[in-house]
This record gives structure tokens, sequence and C-alpha cells, in this order.
């Protein structure tokens, strides 16, 4: 990997995968890991779908990308399924190249839409990788740092007249985006009160709600959507990630209102993958196969399995100081070992045991994303190994 630019900040500890299946990866030498990261939160499917494989090579010998004046009829019906999981079936839908890139454009038409540049958000939110959202700069942004309320004894209620909410510029602010319980991969939850009240607060002053999916979305929380669960209705939403099981095709869907607004406007954003057939393949046959197989339910209920045999070791074992999440979006956070990170050391040791799970050393964090097919069976096997690795280490 001589003359490959790394600079994603990760450490590679695999170098030579040769082939996925499932929730499983093979190296050169024939050992299997379990991947319960899905790649980067991508593999809603897993590796190697069948159906997925089949759509891709389907549309490839039809037609892979066509132009800004051409277009093909899986485009409009991937758009149509799209809409029809987010509850927006008179809305539009426009297919880009990433979820960051989603996130941007949804950021990019609520500012021209309200014409106010400041945009509500939450403190531990990440966005993008570049752009306004990437960068979240205060002139662009206002931070609502949410840290108080998750130990507020009102959580539940949260009252709008709190002095907290009060801070916020609502005449200044042009929408609220929300990140759903992702929270830069640490896997906050914020309170659905809060949340409510601040998508409440944001639209009395005509402001849009633009809700980030790009993790949380397709089934990754056990609903199909992470905003789901909050009882709110986005005239925005960015998808991206599980969207197309790994190949990089993501999504904007917007309410006919704000279609109407940027169409009638003039609004023009152009870039070469916009709308490519290929793309639209996969996401289509995506959230066809999740309806099919009902992997929604089955998100739900591993999700549980998951996370009460994870709170099960946090019981027996005190290193373990949180576990949270929803559906198969799941962390567990550990305590801070005198300046070490024990969260470090529980990894590799998984991987020692050919687990690939996530890694945040700086917040003492594991995670566990696997794709929505896992089975019983290897969230046992993890737990086992876990458990074990546990044990050893105190």
């Amino acid at each position: 990997m001589s003359h490959v630019l790394r600079c994603s900040g990760y450490d590679l500890v695999l170098t030579d995968i040769v082939q996925g299946q499932g929730c499983f990866l093979y190296d050169v030498d024939g050992n299997r890991y379990t991947d319960f990261e899905a790649g980067v939160w991508c593999l809603s499917l897993g590796h190697n779908h069948p159906r997925i494989s089949a759509a891709l090579r389907r549309q490839m010998e039809r037609v892979s990308h066509l132009g800004y004046r051409c277009t093909a009829e899986i485009v409009e019906a991937a758009a149509t399924t799209v809409l029809a999981t987010l509850g927006m079936g008179s809305g539009k839908c426009v297919f880009l190249s990433s979820g960051s890139e989603a996130v941007e454009f949804g950021v990019q038409i609520t500012r021209r839409i309200t014409g106010r540049p400041l945009l509500l958000t939450l403190t531990d939110t990440y966005l993008a990788a570049y752009g306004s959202a990437g960068r979240r700069t205060q002139d662009e942004w206002f931070f609502f740092d949410w840290s108080v309320c998750a130990h507020c004894t009102k959580a539940e209620e949260c009252d709008p007249a709190c002095r907290y909410l009060s801070q916020i510029p609502l005449e200044r602010i042009g929408g609220l985006v929300f990140e759903p319980g992702n929270s830069g991969g640490t896997v906050r939850l914020p309170p659905r009160a809060l949340v409510r009240n601040l998508a409440g607060m944001v639209r009395t002053q005509d402001g849009l709600i633009v809700v980030d999916e790009v993790t949380t979305g397709v089934g990754r929380t056990g609903a199909w959507y992470g905003f789901n669960h909050y009882g709110i209705e986005p005239h925005i939403v960015a998808l991206g990630k599980g969207l197309g099981n790994g190949y990089p095709v993501s999504a904007v869907a917007m309410s006919a209102k704000i279609a109407a607004d940027l169409q009638e406007g003039g609004y023009r954003y152009a870039q070469s993958h916009q709308n490519d057939p290929l793309g639209c393949a996969v996401a289509h046959e995506v959230l066809a196969t999740i309806m099919e197989e009902d992997l929604i339910a089955r998100s739900d209920e591993l999700g549980t399995k998951l996370r009460s045999e994870l709170e099960r070791l946090g019981e027996s074992f005190r290193l373990v100081k949180e576990v949270r999440g929803r559906g198969l979006m799941v962390a567990m956070e550990l305590e801070d070992g005198a300046g070490n990170s024990p969260a470090r050391l529980v990894y590799q040791r998984l991987l020692d045991q050919a687990f690939l799970v996530g890694l945040k050393p700086e917040a003492n964090l594991l995670r566990f994303y696997p794709p929505l097919i896992v089975s019983e069976g290897e969230i046992v096997r993890l737990i086992a190994g876990l458990e074990g690795i546990l044990e050893a280490v105190v």
C-alpha cells in the first residue's frame, strides 16, 4: 500500500482482505473476520449481497451513467421508493454521491429558501466532511449544548420556557439540522421532548427541519429512520451509507413545497453523477430487500438482544461504564483507565479473536453497527468473546 494516500486518521489493521460475504471478511490466508462495523456503517445488507450484486450487473448491462439531459425509469422508481419509506410521497428526491454531499446540499437549500445564514444543531453533531456542514463555524451555526438536558430531571417533559432554550436566537435561525443519535459515532440519544421542542420552536419562526439520516437511516435504529423515534416531520432528509450497501450513492428527499420553491426560484446544482441510473438501481434494490425481508423489525429485535447482553456484561464488570443505542446502532463506553484507553486493549483482543468492531479511543468507547442481516448466533459469539476478554482485563 505504498502508493495509496491514507488520510482518514485511522490505523490499518487488516491489509490483505480478498473477499466479503454477509457479515464476514476473508483475508488472503483464508482467515475469517466478523464485521460488526458494516464497513463504515454502510453495509446494511452485508458484503456481496446477491440481490445487490445482481442489480448492479443488470443495470451495468443496460446503462450506468447519463448526462443532465437524459434519464431512465429506474431513477423515478428509486425516488418513489425513497419517498414512500419517508412518508413524503408527494415530495421529490435527488440522488448524489456521498452522505456529506447530501447533508451539504440540504444545508445549502435551507439557507437559500429561508434567507437566513444561521442554522441550529446540537453540539456533538458530525454532519459532513466538508463545506459549511463540515466547517460548522460560529458565524454559520448555533450549537445547542444539550449535555445539561441529558441529566435534567424534567428531560421527559422539557419545558419550552427553559432558560437554556431561551438562549437560542430563533429570529436568526433558518433551520434545525438534526442527526438522530449517532453523535459522531458516540451514540448519544437526545431526549425526545427536547428535539420536539427545538423543531417546534424553529417551525414557529418559519424555519426548516433538516434531518441527517446518513448513518441512522435505512433501518439502522430499528425503525426506517432515526427521526421516526422523535415524532417530528422533516422538510428535508439526507440519506447515504446504508442506502447504497457499500456503493457510493446518497439522496436528498424534500417536501413538495420545498421542491417547488427551489424550482420556481431557479435553483441550480449540477454534479457529474447526479441521478445516475446505476446508483439509483442499487438504492432501489436495497430498500426493496429491506422491505421484503422485514429487516426493520429484525434490526429492532436483534438490537434489543445485543443491548441486553451488553448490559448484562455491564452488571458483571465495573469496567463497563454505560451501554447505549437503538436498533443495531450500539455503543459500550468503558471506564477510564488511569490515562489509558481500556477500549483500545479490548478492541485489539476482539480483533485477535477475529471480530472487527468500532473503536473511539478518545471516548473510551467500542461501537457495534453490524449489517441488518446479522444472525443471533453471531451476536452470541461476540458476547461470549467479549465476556472472556473483560474477565481477563479486569
